[in-house]
């Protein structure tokens, strides 16, 4: 996601869309982009930081933008 401080013309551009959509009632849009990746191995705390680093040497350009690392379960294929 940009940074709150960053100029977001594209969250700007959805945010004026929505009333005339028939969506009120929000008072802020941040327009950004989310990575997802899937480990093989099991996600413990050596994991996260790795993916970490990924993040702020490889996905976010840190400059302008923030980035956050969260766990979600997959469920197994069938």
């Amino acid at each position: 996601m940009l940074k709150p401080e960053i100029l977001d013309p594209q969250g700007q551009a959805v945010q004026r869309a929505l009333p005339r959509l028939g969506f009120e009632g929000v008072s802020d849009v941040r327009q950004g982009k989310r990575f997802e990746l899937e480990v093989a191995d099991p996600v413990d705390e050596a994991a996260l930081e790795r993916v970490r680093e990924m993040a702020r040497t490889f996905l976010a350009n840190t400059v302008i933008e923030d980035f956050h690392v969260r766990i979600e379960e997959v469920e197994a294929a069938r």
